[in-house]
C-alpha cells in the first residue's frame, strides 16, 4: 500500500484522474471499475474535461461500478446510474453497451444478479484500475463491517451511519434504500489496481483503522493493505490521524 497525501481535496481528486487518464492511453480498452458518491465527482470533471479537450478517447473503455441501490428506479436521479450519467458517461465517449452496474431490479432472485456480474467481469478480462471512496465507517462498495470479508457481488443490509450519510442526497432520511447490491470484497481485491480517495476530517479516522490497525472485516478496508497496488490518495484532511 502507498498513501499520498496533497494539500487540497481537489488536488487529491485531479491525481486519480490523471493515473486513470494514464490507464486509458497506456491501454485504450481498460477494463475500469468505478465509483460514486461525492469524492470522486471532482475525478470524473477531470476525466470528462481532458476528453472535450481531445486528451482522452472513452471509445474503446469497458467499465463496471461498485454498486446500487434497491428499490430505487434507475431513471431516480438518486440512483447511481443517473450518478453516473450526469457526472461521467454523458459528457464522454464510452459506448453504451460497454456500461455495466450491477442489476439491483433482479437482486431478489437468490443470488443470480450477483453471480451474471461477477461472470460479466471475468468474461471482460478483470478489472484493470478500481476506483473506490471510503465511508466513515470503512465500508468500501457498500460492503458493511462484518464478521467476515463476503468475496462475490451480493445484497448488502446498508449500516445506519451509511443511511445517515447518504441521507443528503435523498429529499429525507427515510428516502434512503435501506439495501443494495454491491461487489464484493473478493472482486475489489482481484482488480490488477485499486486507487481510493478520501477526504475531509469525517474520513480520517476511517483511513488511520484502514491504513495502521489490524486487517479486520469490521473495516473492510483494511484488507486493501494485502493487496499488491494499492494507492490512498489523501487531502491532509482526511490524513489528519496519521
Amino acid at each position: 500500500m502507498q498513501v499520498q497525501v496533497y494539500k487540497t481535496a481537489e488536488k487529491a481528486c485531479r491525481a486519480a484522474a490523471m493515473l486513470f487518464a494514464a490507464q486509458i492511453t497506456k491501454k485504450p480498452d481498460s477494463v475500469l471499475g468505478l465509483a460514486t458518491g461525492s469524492s470522486p465527482v471532482p475525478c470524473y470533471r477531470d476525466l470528462v474535461a481532458m476528453h472535450q479537450q481531445g486528451l482522452l478517447d472513452f471509445s474503446k473503455v469497458t467499465t463496471f461500478n461498485l454498486d446500487e441501490y434497491c428499490g430505487i428506479d434507475y431513471a431516480n436521479p438518486c440512483s447511481y446510474h443517473a450518478f453516473m450519467d450526469e457526472n461521467l458517461f454523458h459528457h464522454v465517449n464510452v459506448r453504451r453497451e460497454a456500461i455495466h452496474l450491477p442489476d439491483a431490479a433482479g437482486a431478489g432472485d437468490g443470488g443470480a444478479a450477483g453471480r451474471a456480474y461477477d461472470a460479466a467481469i471475468e468474461a471482460a478480462g478483470g478489472i484493470d484500475l478500481q476506483l473506490l471512496g471510503i465511508g466513515c465507517n470503512g465500508h468500501i462498495g457498500f460492503n458493511e463491517p462484518a464478521s467476515d470479508f463476503t468475496y462475490g457481488t451480493h445484497i448488502v443490509d446498508l449500516a445506519e451511519n451509511t443511511i445517515q450519510a447518504n441521507a443528503r442526497f435523498f429529499k429525507s432520511e427515510a428516502e434512503v434504500p435501506r439495501k443494495a447490491i454491491s461487489m464484493g470484497i473478493g472482486n475489489i481485491m482481484a482488480c490488477r489496481s485499486v486507487v481510493l480517495i478520501a477526504t475531509g476530517e469525517n474520513k480520517a479516522d476511517a483511513v488511520y483503522r484502514s491504513v495502521r490497525g489490524p486487517v479486520d472485516p469490521q473495516v473492510p478496508a483494511s484488507i486493501l493493505r494485502t493487496h499488491p497496488s494499492v494507492l490512498f490518495l489523501l487531502d491532509e484532511a482526511a490524513a489528519a490521524r496519521l
